[in-house]
């Protein structure tokens, strides 16, 4: 695909909402541990993406881990709506084979990812994952390992591993991949959310005449 067929990256907030949930996940209103904007937009997009929805319910405490400290009833249901909206509009771009903005530049520019916000948006990205691991691993364990190892080993979150170490040498496999997010992001959606086309069933062929048919006794 030449750069001219490739869709441009789509923003699944404007500026002015996603300003308005990074002052919020910022204030001392919410936990410590709590994901930060680039962390939130990368497990809402998870969410987005995953193969069984996760009902707000269990998605929201883990991402503030715990309750924020609301000020009122209309700050928690606007907050809870925009969070709602970017995972919708993920889909909704994902859906017509767009590809997602991400709230970053696409390099590295020699730093480790885990020291740059694409560290942070591919490990809020896992959270998301491993919200209902199962599901994602339940059909194919191969090919979805294939599919979340740049996301693994983008986060940071699985250095400790030799395999993952070697890997995270490779500086400029590491700028690839970063260069590619936006697509591989749509890849898994296309791969958990979009079933295959099933083949158009062929017409019965007719047999000689005659065949098959019963002969009426005389």
């Amino acid at each position: 695909m030449s750069d001219t067929d490739t869709p441009q990256p789509q923003p699944l907030l404007d500026d002015e909402a996603l300003d308005r949930l990074d002052d919020f996940l910022e204030s001392e209103r919410v936990d410590a541990d709590a994901l930060d904007l680039i962390g939130a937009h990368g497990f809402l997009v998870a969410l987005a993406v995953a193969p069984s929805d996760v009902p707000a319910a269990t998605w929201v405490p883990e991402l503030f881990h715990g309750e924020p400290a609301f000020a009122d009833d209309s700050e928690r249901e606007s907050t809870l709506a925009l969070l709602e909206q970017l995972r919708h509009n993920a889909i909704q771009v994902l859906e017509g084979g767009g590809l997602p903005e991400l709230p970053f530049d696409l390099e590295l520019g020699g730093l480790a990812p885990e020291e740059t916000p694409i560290g942070d948006w591919c490990a809020g990205f896992m959270e998301g994952v491993f919200l209902d691991e199962a599901a994602w691993f339940a059909e194919d364990e191969e090919a979805a390992a294939t599919m979340l190892l740049p996301f693994m080993l983008l986060s940071g979150l699985f250095a400790d591993e030799p395999d993952m170490a070697e890997l995270a040498t490779d500086g400029q496999r590491l700028e690839r991949l970063v260069e590619q997010l936006p697509e591989l992001v749509l890849d898994l959606y296309l791969h958990y959310r979009v079933p295959p086309e099933t083949p158009k069933p062929k017409p019965r062929r007719k047999g000689p005449p005659g065949r098959g048919k019963k002969t009426r006794k005389r």
